[in-house]
């Protein structure tokens, strides 16, 4: 075969810039515990003030999309988390949300919430963010994201201060994402502090959620409890 027409086909086929591979525990949402396969793809487009994947901003290894789902086949762990980075902005991501699907694999895509999840199939259990204004990134939510989430996704706030906190919970009771929670029709709200001195204390932050008696599940990053919070990989 001549070299052209295998570079033509190398550019035909999908490939997604990956940061790691790897099995863990999930840390976060209310799969926390859960066994997982994580596929870490490369780039975001947002900067928060406490990110704790600043590594995958950049560099990552290129795979050929049936390269990743070989290596994720190969973990032999049915739930599946795509994540970054930011990773619905790649066009790939949902092509390979797509074929995990079709595999047989839960999958779930975790999200900043700034990209578009209305093209992502209906089998996917979305875990989106919404930035609050301590993140520095409040600005790049896509609002109408919320219409596109069903009782499979979540929505997660991660709370730096008490006006982070404030704000979610004016989000929450202003959008209805209570009422949808009661009725079923988003499957949780999460709350997660900003890890570390950075955040706010734990105590504190369960004697607001309480106080205010708002229908969220109160969370921390379990991986970082398992393992040192700096570790990658985990």
């Amino acid at each position: 075969m001549p070299n052209g027409t295998k570079d033509e086909e190398s550019a035909r086929t999908p490939f997604l810039r990956i940061t790691e591979i790897f099995h863990s525990i999930q840390g976060e949402s209310t799969w926390a515990g859960v066994p997982c396969a994580f596929v870490r793809l490369t780039g975001c487009p947002l900067r928060c003030v406490w990110c704790d994947t600043a590594y995958a901003f950049h560099g990552g290894e290129k795979m050929a999309l049936e390269d990743i789902v070989e290596r994720v086949r190969g973990i032999g762990c049915p739930v599946v988390e795509i994540t970054g980075g930011e990773p619905l902005t790649h066009p790939n991501a949902f092509l390979l949300a797509d074929r995990l699907v079709q595999e047989g694999f839960t999958v779930l895509v975790e999200t900043s919430g700034s990209e578009d999840v209305s093209a992502l199939r209906p089998e996917v259990h979305v875990i989106m963010d919404l930035k609050c204004p301590g993140s520095g990134e409040s600005a790049r939510n896509l609002w109408e994201n919320l219409a596109h989430l069903d009782d499979r996704d979540e929505v997660k706030f991660v709370v730096r201060d008490r006006g982070d906190y404030e704000w979610s919970r004016d989000v929450i009771r202003e959008r209805g994402l209570d009422r949808r929670v009661e009725e079923g029709s988003l499957r949780a709200l999460l709350i997660s502090p900003v890890w570390g001195d950075g955040g706010p204390n734990l105590e504190s932050l369960a004697a607001w959620i309480l106080e205010d008696r708002l229908p969220v599940r109160f969370q921390t990053q379990l991986h970082k409890l398992i393992w040192e919070p700096s570790r990658r990989g985990v």
